[in-house]
């Protein structure tokens, strides 16, 4: 099974949560005090809304994908078709360690490709995004990936 995952900055959190609630029909399957998480069946999507990163509306798109193998088949695809991306392994980001696949579409959204393996306690911090706990890397105009100011 595949899910769309959609990552949106927020400002007020308690505000995005009574509004995606009634929009779901469902209260967040992932609560934290900076993050809030619904997996939602239909249509199947992974939406989730973070707070005080630095931005706000969206922050980044993706597939959420059952195993390490569909994942790498999408990589598969991406690469056959010339299009540049990036590996994330054991990645510590919003809650959950997943290996990932990174790439940007010609409109420069990112997209996140990934495998999540656990939950996690930490919202992120690891060094594919310059330790700044952010779910989202650059992709700069030279085509080289980088840290993001913050997601």
């Amino acid at each position: 099974m595949k899910r769309l995952h959609i990552h949106i900055a927020v400002e007020e959190l308690d505000k995005s949560r009574a509004f995606y609630t009634a929009l779901f029909g469902m209260e967040p399957t992932k609560v934290k005090e900076d993050y809030l998480q619904w997996l939602v069946d239909d249509p199947a999507v992974n939406f989730a809304i973070s707070k005080g990163k630095g931005k706000r509306g969206l922050n980044h798109l993706g597939l959420q994908f059952d195993s390490d193998e569909a994942v790498a088949e999408t990589e598969a695809r991406l690469v056959a078709a010339g299009i540049a991306g990036e590996k994330q392994s054991g990645a510590q980001c919003c809650y959950a360690e997943s290996n990932k696949y990174w790439v940007q579409d010609p409109e420069e959204i990112i997209w996140e490709n990934y495998h999540t393996m656990e939950q996690t306690e930490v919202f992120g911090g690891d060094s594919f995004t310059g330790g700044t706990g952010c779910c989202e890397p650059t992709f700069s105009k030279d085509g080289k990936w980088s840290a993001s100011a913050c997601c």
